[in-house]
């Protein structure tokens, strides 16, 4: 009994207490006066107004969108495959309305097939409010209303509604002072063109005019319908310029539309507009069909899975590339000359990763932030810089003594293991030294990445770095593979100097493209400047100076090199490029001359510091029988070089999902799409489809008249 009546005290005890910290909490007090306390919006929304509004007059709403974090996005009026567009329901007083909502340039984001038009970071919509005339009011005007809108991340979506309301002035413009915030709302929002689009739609396809002057530089367009469920928004559109016409295709998803006018936005990628965009009104009428082409129609993105693996097992072949073998073996081989545990051999093998992923990385988002800026660059850019050619040839210069033996690079030390400084400096150095290289699967996946949003795309870099450094991983964390390797013994030595023969023969190629660039002067500059460099390196090993000295010894000299070298560089000239093949120098006017002949057209795009081109070039194109070939079949052979910068290539090449060399097209007798052959050509392969082509002319290209002023 005395133990029952202790337990039911207690039990009583704990009750009160749950029930009195139940009611100290706020939510549950709330709760209990009917009033639950909403929880913050994940995108805020507030009502503005620009200025005065006078009987029958006008002045300008906004309603400003401010996501709570960067992940958070919301909606264009057509929000695409998914999402909801805004809807708002105006308790406004007698005689005010509020017209149509106009919207800046939106975004695409691509998930799992499905393709969003989206607003990132704050954006504002705009719209007119009129005052009826007549309607002589005093005081200010409560305008109000509930807006419905989505917010959503990569993962969720969460419907909000927003309470909106401000207070107008009523008066003359001028009585009182304007918002200051209008002027930037209204430069993100894209001008409406003054003349009319003409669109028409037949197999299959919706094909839109849109007047745009053929000098305008426009970068890669992409055209957002405001007209829902028209066209297939993941399918990819193509864009031709017929004169001051610019004609986008799009797949259609409703093939028996019967629509007489559309709208919608042109969006540019290049440009210095706020908006970066131009919005047009389309009737239905005539719609030219040839053109320059300015963005081919090519295949829905890939899954972006199958990106990263393309881009993985890019960077895997790069291991065996002659500017990379000789680091990834020696590192591979310190580990057993350093006869290190399991626990730092893995700590040397994730130093190395993430040298190896910060530096492609790195190069991959300065590539596509200049991209954004409206620059024409692809993969291997910095290459087309003179200064940048010499410096990796200095770099190659002396990595080459370093293998022979003759110092040890004391910031590098890639004969060494235990320090994760070195191992991380190392994995840099292996992703610079092979910047030079594309091959095969790297270049598509590259290309691909340039077509995704900001984050997967740097995803696709990352996967390329990890390809790289992947097999030293795998020797770091296996010790199955470490027991494989050899033991140590001084034959490392001699395996160490055979291995600065590949790296010399990187050195030589750096050599060769120099002088392809700048000239014999140019070679003669460099070539003193790595003797230079080389020699003191030498005499700073010898005497044992410190690591801050070879930095600013070595920096000098390389610096003093760099700039005479790049100062006496001449204006590359790709029409020196000899062929047997006797090729057209590509351009776009050309390659629509030679596709209006109606014979074949073999075009191929190719640089000097390519190793992957060089190689194709000597076993499949610059050969007697793929010449003999190409003349019985009357091919017409066109070549790209892109050994220096050339705006016009780099445009060409991203239209063909490539962002760099090789890239090889072939384009059969009549037909306009091409055929994109494999970056490593077999032998015969050129052969084989010169011998199964058969001339058939086609009537000639007529340029279509320029569009009335």
């Amino acid at each position: 009994m005395h133990h029952a009546r202790w337990t039911l005290v207690a039990a009583l005890w704990l009750t009160g207490v749950f029930l009195a910290g139940l009611f100290a909490v706020p939510g549950f007090a709330q709760l209990q006066a009917g009033n639950l306390a909403k929880p913050e919006p994940n995108i805020s929304a507030v009502l503005e107004v620009e200025g005065p509004l006078e009987s029958g007059g006008e002045t300008t709403l906004a309603i400003r969108f401010d996501p709570a974090s960067p992940e958070w996005h919301g909606y264009w009026s057509n929000p695409g495959d998914a999402g909801l567009g805004m809807q708002v329901e105006w308790d406004l007083p007698d005689g005010v309305s509020v017209g149509e909502f106009e919207y800046p340039t939106p975004s695409r984001l691509l998930i799992d097939g499905l393709m969003n038009h989206i607003f990132e970071g704050q954006y504002a919509v705009l719209a007119p409010l009129r005052l009826k005339a007549g309607n002589d009011v005093e005081g200010p005007l409560r305008i109000a209303g509930t807006a419905n809108y989505l917010a959503c991340t990569d993962k969720i979506c969460v419907p909000e509604e927003a309470r909106i309301e401000t207070l107008v002035a009523v008066g003359a413009p001028g009585s009182s002072v304007a918002n200051p915030r209008f002027a930037e709302y209204r430069a993100a929002i894209p001008p409406l063109l003054d003349a009319p689009a003409r669109f028409e739609h037949s197999r299959g396809l919706l094909r839109i005019a849109i007047p745009v002057p053929a000098t305008a530089n426009i970068g890669q367009p992409h055209l957002f319908l405001a007209d829902k469920d028209i066209i297939n928004y993941g399918a990819a559109q193509g864009f031709t310029q017929v004169g001051d016409l610019l004609v986008a295709e799009m797949e259609l998803a409703t093939p028996g539309v019967g629509l007489e006018t559309l709208n919608g936005i042109l969006k540019m990628s290049a440009g210095t507009s706020t908006a970066r965009g131009l919005r047009f009104e389309a009737v239905r009428g005539d719609v030219p069909a040839d053109g320059r082409i300015i963005m081919a129609r090519e295949k829905a993105i890939p899954p972006v899975w199958l990106i990263l693996l393309g881009a993985l097992a890019g960077g895997l072949v790069l291991n065996i590339m002659p500017c990379v073998f000789p680091i990834l073996s020696l590192k591979a081989l310190s580990l057993v000359k350093a006869g290190v545990g399991p626990a730092q051999a893995r700590r040397d093998a994730l130093a190395y990763s993430a040298g190896v992923l910060l530096a492609t990385v790195a190069l991959g988002a300065l590539m596509l932030a200049l991209r954004a800026a409206g620059e024409q660059i692809g993969w291997a850019f910095q290459l087309q810089e003179p200064g940048m050619v010499v410096a990796l040839f200095l770099l190659a210069c002396l990595i080459t003594a370093n293998l022979a033996g003759l110092f040890e690079l004391p910031l590098v030390p890639i004969t060494q293991s235990g320090r994760p400084a070195s191992s991380f400096a190392t994995g840099l150095l292996a992703a610079i030294v092979a910047t030079p290289c594309t091959g095969p699967f790297m270049a598509a996946a590259i290309g691909a990445a340039l077509l995704l949003p900001a984050g997967p795309a740097l995803a696709v870099f990352g996967a390329l770095g990890l390809g790289l450094a992947l097999p030293f991983l795998l020797i770091g964390f296996v010790p199955a593979l470490r027991t494989r390797l050899p033991h140590p013994g001084a034959w490392m030595n001699t395996f160490r100097k055979i291995l600065a023969i590949p790296m010399g023969l990187t050195g030589l190629a750096l050599a060769w493209l120099i002088s392809q660039i700048g000239g014999l002067t140019m070679v003669v500059i460099a070539g003193l400047t790595a003797v230079a460099a080389v020699a003191l390196a030498f005499i700073l090993y010898r005497r044992q100076v410190r690591a801050a000295m070879w930095v600013l010894g070595l920096g000098l000299v390389a610096a003093a090199g760099i700039v005479r070298a790049s100062d006496v560089a001449g204006e590359y000239d790709a029409q020196k490029r000899a062929s047997i093949l006797g090729p057209v120098t590509f351009s776009e006017a050309a390659l629509i001359d030679a596709r209006a002949t109606g014979k074949p057209v073999f075009v191929w795009f190719t640089a000097d510091w390519c190793l992957t081109c060089k190689v194709n070039e000597q076993v499949a194109i610059e050969r007697e029988t793929t010449r003999e070939a190409f003349a019985e079949a009357g091919v017409i052979a066109m070549v790209g070089d892109w050994t220096v910068r050339d705006a016009e290539i780099t445009v060409f090449l991203t239209r063909q999902g490539a962002a760099g060399v090789p890239l090889y097209l072939w384009y059969p007798a009549g037909s306009d799409q091409p055929q994109q052959l494999p970056q490593v050509l077999a032998p015969d392969s050129l052969v084989s489809l010169a011998r199964q082509s058969r001339i058939q002319p086609r009537p000639q290209i007529q340029d279509y008249p320029q569009p009335a002023e």
